[in-house]
């Protein structure tokens, strides 16, 4: 024996058994061996690789570059935009390490002590220290720490929900199968341990669901999609405007003598800059922490930020019936008396004497599951324990268990006792002398709707001590009453539910439990509204993935479904384009929350489940789950609006670079420009958007109408700032070649034009403007003005204060971009129009 077991203290008796268990050399071997109970639990990623992958980014790449080229120049104020690439890192470094501590927590085992017995004697031992072969004790409470089978048995009574989605408790037998993770609710048993650690049925579960996945959302998808696109852009380009920039001022020679290849430098990375969209990646990570914050106030734990915005666009929810639309547990509903009457109707002596019966029935020294409900019901009501003469305990074998009456009771007819019996009517009736059919035919009417019946018979008797010597069903007893249990609804389930039909989420139960029980429990909740729920015994599935895909259109509960047939089901959605959220609390569940788009586990699942849910529901109450969709449709939605904003700043600023290539201009602007001007006309007023309440649904194609949005704001301001390069210097008589005081002169200029021309865009993007929309558009825009005439902000930024001969190019230059903005609102899209229509009829 194992040190550590044998300094352990002398473990509770247990029944007599001739059992010795192994030797303390035998466990010491295996202990040797490695076949002990210990699972190795680490994250599929280190917390190095987490780091790189969220540093080594090509959007941290771009930026990282962008701003050592500007260092170089020694002009640190034009290189503050490179900040957003430590915030943006520390958001996602943060999250994905809040997920890895998750993942290496990972476990479905409660670990505690268990007896085992070894050399003859129990004695207590951690959950892993037990080893292949060792003679387990489990006991009611216990949660089975590995596979094993049943060596003898007094009454086991298993809860394996969390391994088969099954809520029914199962009695196990003497040679039978026990697996890690199910739970023992009742009796008592000796099983031999054979399969521990890694190989028992709960770690090759976890070991399947244990796989790191990030969720990569549409919006990301879009960002990374416009990220690659500016990286084939943005290489040759800056290339080519240092090449203009260094051909503006003379040349390379003159450029390297007189030291204004930093000038050009700087003004080839304003157009760089410009070009990506670096405040929309921080505002999205910004935008999904604070959402996550917010849930996270409603009891909503969202491990992964980027399923916020999947939230959005699910519009498939598989419901687990247990943990979900039930809370697990089981509830007396009512005894319906069989003399033609119910409790409120018949005689009220009689039913006082079936309810005491009943309780004393379910009093049993280990009450299984469906007695516990019994006896917290009629407790809750006032009854109590009765005198018992004699009692046989239920039993699976017999499917039933019987008291007689205590002397101190109520006394039977003629000096006799009664004789009380409660177990399944069919085994009851076909004992019973007569015709019990129209008994038969309510407990299947009852129990097609969703209840767990049983019968209560009596009998009189002369002799109960010969009874309990040689318990039988007495041929003469009569059926007296129908016991009625069923699992608890949660009492917000048919709310939540409607709120999901309304909003055109298709929802369908998956449950291991029976297809007619969840179907009654599915039409109690009103699943599918007025229409009758289709329910379907998922052994009648096909394997094929396209046939499912096309029997699940028309089914809406699912039962005796198995672990990978959730997995399947979830798969045969995906094909035909659903975006699939799944909710679940079993080991069961694991793999296909893994699998859904959007896992949801409740608060109360297993360890696995949590794992690898994206969401978990902390106090595990369905009805958050529409705050949580409607949260994520709030992001996308917003998110879709600022997108669209920060992609004019991208489409004008590679128009103006484009053109600065081809003209061989001074470039219009600074860098400190464009982080002034994209500060208060995109990026704060962008954040505050995106706060803003928002109920629509989301559609795809964020990319095809965010780039619709954005081309014609995008080719307006392009416009009127190249209007204002190009033509100002000739109307004004500028040298902006020889002069620095006429270059800087222009760019002032220019940058009056661009912060214009971003409150244009702003004010559209906003709409409607009236309410606190227009107020923040015009805060900003008096924000901007007011900027100018702050010493420190107008010298940090090089911003200049119209006046002499800068007010009327100044006036010049806004009139004309007003023209412009308007005109390209009405060309571009019908020129993008036809430009589509072409591209359809190829």
């Amino acid at each position: 024996m194992s040190s550590n077991a044998s300094s352990m203290s002398t473990a509770p008796s247990m029944p007599e058994t001739a059992e010795r268990g192994l030797t303390a050399a035998e466990v010491a071997n295996r202990e040797q061996n490695g076949q002990t109970n210990r699972v190795k639990t680490q994250s599929s990623r280190s917390v190095g690789q987490i780091v790189r992958a969220n540093v080594f980014t090509l959007f941290n790449g771009i930026i990282l570059a962008a701003m050592v080229m500007v260092l170089i120049t020694g002009s640190w104020r034009d290189a503050v935009f490179g900040f957003v690439i430590i915030i943006n890192t520390g958001i996602g470094v943060v999250t994905e390490l809040r997920a890895k501590r998750t993942l290496d927590r990972l476990s479905i085992l409660v670990a505690s002590d268990y007896v085992v017995r070894r050399d003859g004697r129990n004695v207590e031992v951690k959950h892993d220290q037990i080893v292949v072969d060792d003679l387990l004790w489990i006991r009611a409470g216990d949660q089975v720490p590995a596979d094993a089978a049943v060596v003898e048995t007094w009454g086991l009574e298993l809860d394996e929900s969390m391994l088969t989605g099954e809520s029914r408790t199962v009695r196990r037998k003497a040679g039978e199968q026990v697996y890690s993770g199910s739970t023992a609710v009742s009796g008592l048993a000796l099983v031999r341990v054979n399969a521990v650690g890694e190989h028992s049925y709960a770690a090759t579960l976890t070991a399947q669901a244990k796989v790191y996945k990030k969720t990569v959302s549409d919006l990301t998808r879009g960002i990374n999609t416009i990220l690659k696109f500016m990286t084939f852009l943005v290489v040759p380009l800056c290339v080519l405007l240092i090449w203009s920039q260094i051909s503006a001022v003379g040349g390379w020679n003159h450029a390297l003598a007189t030291g204004e290849w930093r000038t050009a430098v700087i003004s080839a990375v304003a157009g760089v800059v410009g070009m990506i969209p670096e405040g929309l990646v921080l505002l999205t990570s910004l935008n999904f922490a604070l959402a996550a914050m917010r849930l996270a106030r409603r009891n909503t734990l969202v491990q992964e930020l980027e399923s916020v915005e999947t939230l959005a666009r699910v519009d498939c929810l598989n419901l687990d019936k247990t943990g979900t639309i039930t809370d697990g547990g089981i509830a007396f509903s009512r005894l319906v008396m069989l003399d033609g009457g119910s409790e409120g109707t018949s005689n009220a002596d009689a039913v006082r004497r079936v309810r005491q019966a009943l309780y004393d029935l379910a009093n049993e020294e280990q009450p299984n599951g469906t007695g516990q409900a019994v006896l917290a019901g009629l407790k809750a009501e006032g009854v109590g324990a009765g005198p018992i003469a004699a009692r046989v305990p239920f039993s699976s074998a017999r499917k039933w268990s019987a008291v007689v009456e205590g002397s101190a009771g109520p006394a039977g007819e003629k000096g006799r006792e009664t004789l009380w019996y409660m177990g399944a009517p069919e085994v009851l009736c076909s004992a019973f002398d007569g015709d019990h059919t129209d008994v038969l035919d309510m407990v299947n009417a009852y129990a097609n709707d969703g209840n767990r019946v049983l019968l209560i018979a009596r009998a009189d008797m002369a002799d109960p001590s010969a009874f309990a010597d040689d318990p039988h069903l007495d041929p003469h007893a009569r059926p007296v009453a129908l016991v009625l249990c069923a699992e608890r609804i949660r009492p917000d389930a048919e709310e939540t539910l409607a709120w999901f039909r309304e909003q055109g989420v298709r929802c369908r139960v998956i449950s291991g439990d029976n297809p007619v029980t969840v179907g009654a429990i599915a039409r109690k909740v009103h699943l599918t509204g007025d229409r009758a729920p289709v329910a379907m015994d998922a052994r009648e599935l096909p394997d094929d993935v396209n046939e499912l895909a096309r029997v699940l259109e028309g089914v809406d509960v699912l039962g005796r479904v198995l672990p990978d047939q959730k997995k399947a089901i979830v798969r045969a959605l995906h094909t035909q384009g659903h975006v699939v959220a799944m909710t679940g609390d079993g080991v069961n569940d694991a793999l296909a929350l893994k699998e859904a788009d959007l896992g949801v586990a409740m608060g109360n699942a297993a360890s696995a489940t949590k794992a690898v849910a994206q969401v978990v529901l902390v106090d595990s109450k369905f009805s958050h789950l529409p705050d949580v969709v409607a949260r994520g449709r709030q992001v996308m939605a917003n998110m879709e609006r600022v997108a669209s904003l920060f992609l004019v700043k991208t489409v004008y600023s590679a128009l103006i670079s484009l053109a600065v290539v081809l003209t061989r201009i001074p470039y219009p602007y600074l860098p400190r420009h464009i982080t002034y001007i994209g500060a208060l006309t995109i990026g704060m007023p962008a954040f505050i958007l995106a706060l803003a309440p928002n109920t629509r649904r989301y559609m795809p194609g964020f990319l095809k109408r965010v780039v619709h949005f954005a081309l014609p704001g995008g080719v307006a301001t392009a416009a009127s700032v190249l209007m204002a390069a190009w033509f100002l210097p000739s109307t004004m008589g500028w040298d902006v070649d020889a002069s620095d005081a006429d270059l800087a002169d222009l760019r002032a200029t220019c940058a009056i034009v661009l912060f214009v021309m971003g409150v244009f865009v702003l004010g559209r993007v906003a709409r409607p403007l009236n309410g606190w929309r227009g107020v923040l558009v015009a805060c900003f825009a008096a924000a901007g003005v007011i900027g100018l005439f702050i010493p420190f902000v107008r010298n940090f930024f090089a911003l200049v204060v119209p006046q002499g001969r800068l007010i009327p190019a100044t006036l010049i230059a806004m009139g004309g971009s007003v023209a412009v903005f308007f005109l390209c609102l009405w060309i571009v899209p019908m020129i993008w129009r036809i430009i589509a229509r072409a591209l359809a009829t190829r």
